[in-house]
């Protein structure tokens, strides 16, 4: 049939408040035009992030009615182990409450002043992780990643010609290097098999260690699956383990791909490092048997890590944000092509061309699109990432499981809408910000007041 119909069915529904746009003029202003300080309650559809947002199967459900609680040595850690092991391969599970903490623990050890990072394109986290050891994070993706328009199947493909570069001059300073699929950053973008096993390569030529950031691992297999020569029979879970097989460990945020509301864990094959990574998990985190989490979530864990590798889903879900963006794009608004994996990135310097990034055009889009109607995302450019960057985005993440055809029906409505009164939208201006990471509690107002 031409109708792909959601890939389950629901057992529990949680209401959504309605709010008027007068209303959320008010809460948008007390908010200090920032989404992410506004409550939920006041969302009508929210896809802020994917991040620990899914609704988790009955099956998921049933392993936390049996998770074991003990302190050490649970029967719930060993079924997650088993699960990480098999999938990835990798000798070393250490668990964690969720990817920045595993991020805050390799970093702690491997990073330090004068050391150089490189990626293809590095997250809000993990960047931040990487600075505040004293490390330089450097991002490396393809020049067909920084350009919304272009379409190309695997723009969060590493430029091996500027990482091999890269690791001739600076190879001494570089503790491990880094990839993420599918590149969050950049729009959502997959990486291809050839690309992860040429970088691992020039990693090891120098000797150094290749990590993955996996958060998106199985959306990163089906892209491959459907878009690689040499694929399209295997299985998606097959094409997983091809993709551990040429990294020394990874990083994961487990409230992605792993399919639960909180967790993660750092896995790597090197004793020595493991050692040091458990130790300091221990003044951190928890023992190294639950790492910050409860029994009953590495139970549900180990379950929704299979989930994630679902061919029907993944199908689905893909298919999701391409519909999303069909639509968008037959009605004139600029997005990143080709679609993602679980995301649909808004080019708000397209949608808002008078609006210069010292204006923060993303920032206005996100506001403007709440505001419309109770729409939530997340603005990705100046922003997040200051003057690393390289786009000016709004993403609208999907929460897995969670919102029908009508909802996100309701949502393009909101967009093609706030497209047609665009100009006039006017710019914001930061009136307060942190450190670091200040795209979550950075205040902001219009410019001009």
């Amino acid at each position: 049939m031409k109708t792909l119909i959601e890939p389950f069915k629901i057992k529990m529904v949680e209401p959504i408040r309605q709010t008027t746009e007068a209303q959320r003029l008010t809460i948008l202003k007390k908010a200090h035009y920032n989404p992410f300080t506004i409550r939920a309650e006041d969302i009508l559809i929210d896809f802020l992030t994917d991040s620990g947002t899914g609704a988790m199967s009955d099956a998921q459900w049933g392993a936390i009615m049996t998770g074991d609680e003990a302190y050490a040595g649970s029967r719930s850690f060993f079924q997650f182990e088993k699960a990480v092991r098999d999938i990835t391969g990798l000798k070393h599970i250490i668990p964690t409450h969720q990817g920045r903490a595993a991020e805050k623990i390799l970093f702690s050890l491997v990073g330090g002043k004068g050391k150089l990072i490189p990626n293809n394109t590095h997250f809000d986290t993990t960047r931040a992780n990487i600075e505040y050891s004293g490390a330089e994070a450097v991002d490396l993706v393809i020049p067909e990643g920084k350009i919304p328009s272009c379409v190309h199947p695997f723009k969060g493909n590493m430029d091996l010609g500027k990482l091999a570069a890269f690791l001739a001059k600076h190879h001494k300073s570089v503790p491990i290097g880094m990839m993420t699929v599918t590149n969050n950053s950049g729009g959502g973008q997959p990486v291809s098999m050839e690309n992860i096993r040429e970088t691992a390569r020039l990693y090891r030529k120098y000797k150094i260690p290749f990590f993955l950031d996996v958060c998106r691992f199985a959306e990163n297999a089906w892209f491959i699956k459907i878009r690689e020569k040499g694929y399209a029979k295997k299985s998606v879970l097959e094409i997983a383990r091809e993709m551990f097989s040429y990294a020394d460990g990874c990083t994961m945020s487990a409230k992605k791909d792993g399919m639960v509301n909180i967790g993660g864990f750092l896995a790597l094959n090197d004793d020595a490092l493991a050692m040091q990574a458990r130790n300091l998990l221990i003044l951190t985190e928890g023992f190294p048997s639950y790492g910050g989490l409860a029994g009953r979530d590495l139970a549900a864990l180990a379950v929704g890590l299979y989930e994630a590798l679902d061919e029907d889903y993944l199908r689905y879900r893909i298919r999701t944000a391409e519909y999303m963006g069909e639509r968008l794009l037959a009605g004139g608004v600029s997005i990143i092509r080709p679609t993602g994996g679980h995301a649909v990135y808004i080019d708000a310097k397209a949608f808002y061309p008078d609006i210069p990034p010292a204006q923060f055009p993303g920032q206005v889009l996100a506001c403007e699109l709440y505001k419309k109607g109770g729409l939530r995302g997340v603005e990705i450019g100046s922003v997040m990432f200051g003057k690393n960057a390289t786009m000016e985005l709004v993403r609208l993440a999907f929460p897995r499981r969670v919102y029908t055809q009508s909802h996100f029906d309701y949502a393009i409505e909101v967009i093609l809408e706030t497209f047609a009164d665009r100009k006039k939208a006017k710019g914001l201006k930061i009136t307060w910000e942190p450190p670091f990471l200040r795209h979550f509690t950075a205040r902001f107002a219009p410019v001009g007041k």
